[in-house]
C-alpha cells in the first residue's frame, strides 16, 4: 500500500498468538473511520471469529493519541446522493453486526477519545479498557446528522436515558463518565497500567473455556437477530441527511 493509499483508506493490521487475535486500526486523520476501512475492519474481525487458533479477540487503534475520531469527514464531504450516503454509514453497521455476531469475546483497549463512531465501537465489544483520559462524545446532532446506525448498541449498554443525553448534548463525557454508564468495563490511569490489564486480562481469557465464553457472548447479544434490517434503515436516515444544506456547511463539504 503506498503512503496515497494510507492518508485515504487507512490501514487494518491483525495477529494471532497463544490464542489471542490482536486487530489494529489507524488512519493518518485521528484514526478516523473510511469505507474502505470500516469494510477491511468488519471482513478481519468476521474471519477471526472463525478462525480456531483465535480465542479472544483485542480490538485497539494506532499510536498514543485518539483512538477513533468516527466517520472521516473526507468521505462524508465526496457523498453526491442519497445511496451513496447509506453505503458509508452501512460501513458503520458492518463493524458493529460483526463486533457482536463473532462467537469471540471481544476486548477493546481505548488509549484515547472517541466521537462519534468510535463510541459505537466501544459499545459493541464486550469488554472495553480506557485509560482517564479516554473521553466520548456523539457529535453527529451538531453536524445536522445524529447518532442513528450506532444508538442501538449504545442504547442497549447505556440505557436510553444515558443514550439521549449523550446524542442531544454534544459536548464530551470524561471516562469516568463512560465507566458509570458501562460503556467501559474499566478505566485505568496511565496507559502502561492500561496495556499490562489488557495484556493480563486477554491471556486469562484466552486459557478460558472457548464454548463457555461463545455461549456466553450469546446471551450478552441475545435479541439483536433484527439488527441487519435496523442498520440498515438506520443508515439511510443518515445517507439522506448527510446531503442536507446544514450538513454540507457543517462538514465544509
Amino acid at each position: 500500500m503506498t503512503n496515497s493509499d494510507v492518508l485515504t483508506a487507512g490501514v487494518v493490521h491483525s495477529q494471532v498468538q497463544d490464542g489471542i487475535a490482536t486487530v489494529r486500526f489507524g488512519h493518518p486523520k485521528s484514526n478516523s473511520l473510511p469505507r474502505a476501512l470500516l469494510e477491511e475492519l468488519a471482513a478481519t474481525i468476521a474471519r477471526l471469529g472463525t478462525d480456531p487458533a483465535a480465542r479472544v479477540i483485542v480490538l485497539q487503534s494506532e499510536g498514543s493519541g485518539p483512538f477513533c475520531a468516527g466517520a472521516s469527514f473526507d468521505e462524508l464531504k465526496a457523498v453526491r446522493d442519497a445511496e451513496a450516503g447509506q453505503r458509508f454509514f452501512a460501513g458503520f453497521a458492518q463493524v458493529i453486526l460483526a463486533m457482536i455476531r463473532a462467537p469471540k469475546l471481544i476486548l477493546t483497549r481505548v488509549q484515547g477519545k472517541a466521537a462519534g463512531g468510535g463510541v459505537g465501537l466501544i459499545a459493541a465489544s464486550d469488554y472495553a479498557l480506557a485509560v482517564s483520559g479516554a473521553d466520548l462524545k456523539l457529535s453527529e446532532l451538531a453536524l445536522g446528522l445524529g447518532p442513528f446506525v450506532v444508538g442501538p448498541v449504545i442504547e442497549r449498554k447505556v440505557g436510553l436515558a444515558a443514550f439521549a443525553g449523550l446524542a442531544v448534548d454534544a459536548d464530551w463525557r470524561d471516562a469516568a463518565w463512560g465507566e458509570r454508564h458501562g460503556l467501559y468495563s474499566e478505566v485505568l490511569d496511565t496507559p502502561v497500567a492500561l496495556d499490562a490489564r489488557v495484556r493480563d486480562l486477554s491471556r486469562k481469557l484466552a486459557a478460558a473455556s472457548p464454548d463457555a465464553m461463545r455461549r456466553l457472548k450469546a446471551v450478552f447479544w441475545e435479541g439483536t437477530g433484527h439488527w441487519d434490517a435496523l442498520l440498515r434503515e438506520r443508515a439511510a436516515i443518515s445517507g439522506a441527511l448527510v446531503l442536507s444544506e446544514f450538513t454540507r456547511r457543517a462538514i465544509g463539504g
